[in-house]
């Protein structure tokens, strides 16, 4: 591909260029997307920060930094905001972003709590700096609390979320839209008991490197009894597949998505090939699989819409997450194809939007979609680099 290849380092500039127009000028940290969502989004701040780890781990270290400054301190209805807990969203200047109907900082997010713990781990894996664990320990103990403590209603280990707020997000994971899920809350997420049981793992790990050997083992049985329950509650052995989400009553979701994709980065399914097998042959298959990449939601379901927010359009990031999983197990051919689908959406629509719907063989615009977002463009960006 010698037209692509002499494109890279043009296209590396313009991905770095992103990122900047997203950095805050006053607080430093990267904006969610523009021109919908210029403010901190806890998730998406550690997610770009994930990505862009080996490009600039500064990106990281301010991340932390802020959302660990605005930790949950206190139970409060209104911004669901909880001891612990990672905020959803924050502007420093509320009036100046957008009318919303919840306070800000709000806390309407049940993964960015475990993926805070996970990016910690992460950013002291890459910086061995030993001052700054000490430093944010705190923090990490306390996001370990919340999920312990409110992240969990019924005891079962599994991460769960239910909106206090009467005008809050209704649902509370990455797929945040309304149309998303439609299941009798508390509902638990497949992506996120993945996102919680790598949190258990790096704070285990983080816990042997200050010496608390006691705490270590703590997480390391948690982790384990999480594997076993999220396997047995999610698995669908007539779909070999795993169900997106569960409701109150463990009655799974009815629907063949990305979701499950997610766990193959964290280790949950470590030992189980014939499920990590079947998790990738799914994700592969023509209602999922894209010359674009792979979609939030398979045509096969009865409410797919190439054009929806969550229900059949491609994410960048959400590809890029299963990605990781796919390097993680040695399916190189699946993680290039990935790769390659980012790459051609980029070049098809001059960037790499939030968002984008590929209806037949024809990648198409959404209108809502953030033109410059950050995790997609750290995803590419990501791409590139690992190369």
């Amino acid at each position: 591909m010698p037209k692509r290849s002499s494109k890279i380092e043009e296209l590396k500039f313009k991905l770095h260029d992103d990122i900047k127009t997203l950095e805050d000028p006053q607080f430093g940290y990267i904006r969610a997307g523009l021109p919908r969502f210029g403010a901190l989004f806890g998730r998406d701040a550690c997610i770009v920060s994930w990505e862009l780890i080996n490009y600039e781990s500064s990106i990281a270290r301010r991340a932390i930094d802020i959302l660990a400054r605005m930790q949950g301190k206190e139970i409060n209805i209104l911004r669901e905001e909880e001891p612990g807990k990672i905020i959803h969203e924050w502007h420093p200047n509320p009036a100046e972003y957008k009318d919303l109907p919840w306070p800000l900082p709000y806390y309407g997010s049940v993964d960015s709590t475990p993926i805070f713990i996970f990016l910690c781990g992460f950013y002291y894996n890459k910086t061995l700096d030993i001052q700054w664990l000490h430093t944010y320990w705190p923090n990490i103990i306390s996001a370990i609390e919340w999920c312990v403590k409110y992240g969990d209603f019924d005891g079962d280990i599994l991460l769960e979320y239910e909106r206090k707020n009467p005008q809050g997000l209704l649902n509370q994971g990455w797929k945040d839209s309304d149309e998303s899920l439609n299941l009798q809350a508390p509902i638990a997420l497949i992506e996120v008991q993945g996102y919680y049981y790598a949190a258990l793992y790096s704070a285990s790990e983080l816990a042997l490197k200050l010496n608390d050997r006691l705490l270590a083992d703590n997480l390391i049985n948690r982790a384990a009894k999480l594997k076993a329950n999220c396997l047995k509650t999610f698995w669908m052995p007539d779909k070999n597949f795993f169900a997106t989400a569960v409701s109150a009553d463990k009655k799974p979701a009815d629907a063949i998505t990305s979701n499950p994709g997610h766990l193959l980065f964290s280790g949950i399914l470590d030992g189980n090939e014939d499920k990590i097998n079947a998790l990738v042959k799914r994700l592969f298959r023509d209602d999922m699989w894209t010359l674009w990449g792979i979609r939030t939601h398979a045509t096969s379901n009865k409410d797919f819409d190439p054009m929806s927010y969550h229900l059949g359009s491609v994410w960048p990031h959400d590809n890029w997450i299963i990605a990781q999983g796919l390097k993680r197990y040695g399916f190189n051919e699946e993680y290039g194809r990935i790769k390659n689908a980012m790459l051609n959406a980029y070049e098809a629509l001059g960037g790499i939007p939030e968002l984008y719907a590929v209806s037949g063989n024809n990648i198409v615009s959404i209108p809502r979609a953030c033109t410059t977002q950050a995790w997609a463009s750290g995803a590419l960006l990501n791409f590139i680099l690992e190369s």
